[in-house]
């Protein structure tokens, strides 16, 4: 197949919305974005061996490819618009695009994102996602504007992601812990790893009670860290209270292995912000009724940095965590 053959099918699957002016055909995308409204710009790139298992079926690498950008869509509290995709390819391979369009436009229809233009290439696996959404002017959730006093929340669970990389032999695997019997657990995390869920309705409800905001893809401590950095603040987290899937726990238990997953483990896409005491209950009503399960880890302290506490208070020694580009 010629690069054009590859883009033609591309374009008969890609489905339009409001504000595309011009889509998939031309040297570059017209879009109108609608008054009283600010774009929210992001882009990711998956390479394969890296963000993904070799092995990944084609639906689920395209299906993680969105899933990544509207995460981070989610964090800013946007509305998905529109998105492009660059491909590399090793060959051109009509049945792999097929199955990555299949799971990367059914994430996209899930949330009203329509695909309107991108590139083909020969080379290395690689997906290359540019993913735009719309906020309302002046209410964008942002990494720089936690307070101290603020508590500090997660959505979902965390560490399934990672736990599904160190089963499948990925990651090293941890000392003292046996592989589950049931293949339905390992089953379970891999779901989690390969078709994580983006919070954007949860990253929509939270807009005006939360003060920052920040996906969990590198790890909820390394990403944390970011925003503490942005904010000029530390922030406190209670291990004992971050959220765990009833997978994650049968398959391992309550130790540290289990914790160092969920504090250092990536891919989780999940949200993690910080708001005020006060608006507890809001935050708990929101949530609930985006559907989204919601849990309070820590609160935000003066100083710099993520301190991890464990159960007796004391600052527990973390292993090296949080994915590192160029580590």
């Amino acid at each position: 197949m010629a690069e054009f053959d590859l883009i033609a099918m591309i374009r008969a699957r890609a489905t339009m919305r409001g504000g595309v002016l011009l889509g998939i055909g031309d040297d570059a995308a017209l879009l109108h974005v609608p008054a009283g409204h600010e774009l929210v710009v992001t882009a990711d790139t998956l390479n394969a061996g890296v963000h993904f298992p070799e092995d990944t079926a084609p639906a689920d690498i395209g299906w993680k490819a969105l899933a990544a950008n509207l995460s981070d869509l989610a964090s800013m509290g946007a509305r998905p618009a529109w998105c492009t995709l660059s491909l590399s390819l090793p060959q051109a391979d009509a049945g792999w695009l097929e199955g990555f369009l299949d799971g990367f436009l059914e994430l996209a229809a899930m949330h009203g994102i329509a695909l309107v233009g991108g590139d083909t290439t020969r080379g290395p696996l690689s997906i290359a996602v540019t993913a735009m959404g719309l906020v309302e002017t002046g209410a964008a959730l942002r990494r720089d504007r936690a307070r101290i006093g603020d508590d500090i929340w997660v959505t979902g669970t965390l560490g399934d992601a990672a736990a599904a990389l160190v089963l499948a032999g990925h990651m090293p695997a941890i000392e003292g812990v046996a592989p589950p019997e049931d293949a339905r657990i390992a089953a379970a995390l891999r779901m989690r790893l390969e078709r994580p869920t983006p919070r954007v309705e949860a990253g929509r409800a939270l807009l005006g009670l939360a003060h920052a905001c920040v996906d969990v893809s590198d790890g909820l401590l390394a990403d944390l860290g970011h925003v503490c950095e942005r904010s000029g603040v530390g922030a406190d987290i209670e291990l004992a209270a971050l959220p765990a899937s009833t997978a994650l726990r049968q398959a391992f238990g309550d130790g540290a292995g289990r914790i160092a997953l969920q504090a250092g483990g990536g891919d989780d896409y999940e949200l993690c912000f910080t708001a005020p005491p006060v608006v507890r209950e809001a935050v708990a009503m929101v949530l609930e009724q985006a559907g989204v399960e919601c849990s309070r880890i820590g609160r935000v302290v003066t100083g710099d940095g993520v301190r991890a506490l464990a159960a007796d208070g004391s600052r527990w020694q973390t292993p090296p965590g949080g994915y590192v580009h160029f580590g």
